[in-house]
């Protein structure tokens, strides 16, 4: 027999399943009991990784220890399948067996997993009969663990208090319990305690301390735990750097952040996928693209998390051509149709105004949920595709999933950039007249600005009413549709209305300014200047960028601070001149100075946007592509028709995104139709 224990320890060791299984044939044909050596055989087995052939030999055993079925039980929860385990569970009770501590950890993971509370308390209620829930300090961890997971941090809390002689994994179990719930400031608190008890906390405890720091903003703690780590020699174990990096990227203390990384011996996948995440999170969109490329260069595998947060720096920054290049490693790694990376990318492509590629990347997504149905409607609706985003709008419910907040503010989005009023007005009643939908500010504003772009200023104006509290960006978002329009009267009323509310609002006052400039009435236009100098108010200067060859050039009105600013004027002369003759007028009303006509006509002639089309067209001449710019500011009128002619006059196509949306320009048309 000893010979054969042997065999399979060694099978075990080496998780040789086909030896396993001939020496089992072996037992079998030599006449030993499943007694002597079953236990073994059905340990060898679950080492080996087949869980159903050690429960088909225990289902043959006649007589089972209890050390068998804790290995049954915690061989099923471990492999995912806690349904059969709390099956079994019950099977050992109805024989009459007793289950030990190693029983209740394994059971009690199981419950937690399934949800299953009355059966938790029940199992509870025998580990206190059987005297184990105070004394076995193992059995106290896996009910402060189960319960946190019940999200009953009262009863976990409860049982933890009942244990006389606790531990470092008793402690980290309330902890992450609490930190998993939300509830920083007493994972923060159960920490001190575990402290001033002298009890040593494990790079787990800490990893949950560091991650309630970091929700909490809380440097100071979060810093003491850093020099903790560091004197325990903990610095190198990969939940301690990701924690780390985690706690300081969420106090906004990205210097710290990069000093933890650049001080790491060896970064895991987990670690770079947090530093990266981490840039992204503050504003750091470069630097995440920086590291990415290094992650890449040290031949770490990115994972769809560490995809969909470079994606969504590339989509923050309009590098198409980074995103493209970071979409073929999707591709190579298989994970194009995975739903984050799959949503980024969709999300990356609506925001450089490539909705075909948006669309190409969602159609063989491996499995849709909302999140990339929303990313996909949003592209639409950022560029245009009003009815499009519609269309997939009504698919939704076909897919089995239910549309949230952002799905309606995106569709609302769509319906306003593609003019279609009506649709708009029925989707708004229906989400009114839904229970089961919360209409949040954000829908509010969708809707006044579509009903304000269509003149129904008045139904805009009434809507707002219907909101508690209105805000200032509710009333400017109608006031700007005034200035659209050039409605002074009821610009003026709304603008009383938001300084009641906000008297020092710059936005309101440079609106207001731009809409008195538009009409011509100047000596309005200087009280509000001086208003405006008055309250110290800055307004953003218009720029527009456009990227080309891999570089990327910004420009302002009649910039002549680029190095090649002489070509770019030459280029820019020649254009004017040739669309003119094609019927291009300069419309003088979007110059809001008060200038002679001649330098009116000028001053239109030298917008960003103008400069950055021209410099593009110099710089690509020969070239068939399109010409992608960017503007910070809503596209110009004049500047509008301008791009138009000049799509008609050279056969290019020119993307252009301004701070409400995407313009596509072709053969002297615009995707918005003219109502943006």
């Amino acid at each position: 027999m000893n010979f054969y224990s042997s065999l399979i320890t060694q099978c075990a060791h080496t998780k040789s399943l086909t030896t396993l299984r001939a020496v089992h044939a072996h037992v079998i044909s030599s006449g030993f009991s499943y007694c002597l050596l079953g236990h073994k055989l059905i340990d060898g087995y679950i080492k080996c990784g087949s869980v159903a052939e050690a429960r088909k030999l225990f289902d043959e055993m006649p007589e089972r220890h209890i050390v068998t079925w804790n290995s049954m039980i915690s061989a099923h929860v471990s492999h995912g399948k806690s349904k059969q385990a709390v099956e079994l569970y019950g099977n050992m009770l109805v024989e009459g067996v007793l289950p030990d501590a190693y029983t209740f950890s394994a059971i009690f993971k199981a419950f937690s997993e399934l949800g299953l509370v009355r059966y938790g308390r029940r199992a509870h209620g025998l580990a206190v009969v059987l005297g184990l829930e105070v004394l076995d300090v193992f059995v106290a961890s896996a009910l402060v663990d189960m319960y946190a997971k019940f999200d009953r941090m009262r009863d976990a809390h409860l049982v933890f208090d009942r244990v006389l002689e606790k531990d470092v994994v008793l402690f980290t179990a309330l902890i992450a319990g609490y930190a998993q719930q939300g509830l920083d400031g007493e994972a923060l608190e159960v920490f001190r305690e575990m402290v001033d008890r002298r009890v040593k906390p494990n790079e787990y405890t800490l990893a949950s301390t560091l991650a309630s720091c970091g929700n909490l903003v809380d440097s100071i703690n979060g810093k003491l735990i850093h020099g903790f780590i560091v004197k325990s020699g903990l610095e190198s174990f990969v939940a301690s750097q990701t924690s780390l990096l985690t706690m300081y990227s969420r106090c906004n203390m990205v210097e710290d952040s990069v000093k933890v990384f650049n001080q790491l011996a060896y970064a895991s996948h987990v670690t770079w996928t947090s530093f990266v995440v981490g840039l992204v999170q503050n504003g750091r969109e470069e630097v995440a693209v920086s590291v990415f490329r290094e992650m890449i260069r040290c031949s770490v595998s990115p994972n769809p998390f560490t995809l969909s947060s470079i994606l969504q720096a590339c989509s923050s920054l309009a590098m198409l051509e980074v995103g493209e290049q970071i979409h073929a490693i999707t591709t190579k790694l298989g994970m194009e149709g995975n739903k984050y990376a799959g949503a980024a990318l969709i999300n990356l492509y609506g925001k450089c105004g490539n909705v075909d590629k948006a669309r190409s990347v969602f159609d063989v997504l491996t499995e849709l949920d909302l999140v990339s149905v929303n990313s996909m409607i949003y592209a639409y609706a950022q560029n245009g595709f009003g009815y499009e985003a519609l269309q997939l709008f009504k698919r939704i419910k076909k897919l089995g999933l239910a549309p949230n907040g952002v799905t309606f503010i995106s569709i609302l989005l769509a319906c306003n950039n593609a003019g279609l009023v009506e649709e708009g007005c029925q989707l708004f009643a229906f989400m009114k007249n839904n229970h089961n939908i919360e209409l949040t500010r954000e829908h509010f504003t969708c809707m006044i600005d579509l009903l304000g772009r269509s003149k129904r200023f008045e139904e805009a104006a009434m809507l707002i009413k219907e909101v508690t509290n209105p805000d200032v960006v509710l009333w400017r978002t109608l006031l700007n549709a005034c200035r659209i329009h050039g409605e002074i009267e009821m610009a003026e009323k709304i603008m009383r209305k938001v300084l009641q509310l906000a008297p020092g609002d710059g936005g309101t006052h440079i609106l207001l300014t731009n809409l008195y400039a538009s009409a011509g009435k100047w000596n309005q236009v200087i009280e509000m200047k001086t208003t405006i100098r008055d309250l110290k108010l800055k307004k953003s200067p218009a720029m527009s960028w456009v990227d080309v060859d891999r570089g990327v050039h910004t420009f302002m009105a009649g910039d002549m601070s680029h190095p090649r600013a002489h070509e770019i004027f030459d280029m820019l002369h020649e254009l004017i001149e040739k669309v003119k003759t094609l019927g291009y007028s300069p419309d003088t009303r979007f110059v809001l100075q008060d200038l002679h006509e001649e330098k009116k006509m000028s001053s239109l002639y030298y917008h960003s946007e103008k400069l950055a089309i021209a410099f593009a067209l110099w710089k690509t001449c020969g070239r068939t592509t399109a010409i992608r710019i960017f503007k910070n500011l809503r596209v110009c009128g004049d500047c509008h028709s301008w791009i138009k002619f000049v799509t008609l006059l050279t056969g290019r196509d020119i993307i252009a995104r301004d701070s409400k949306r995407f313009h596509h320009f072709k053969g002297g048309l615009c995707s918005c139709k003219d109502y943006w």
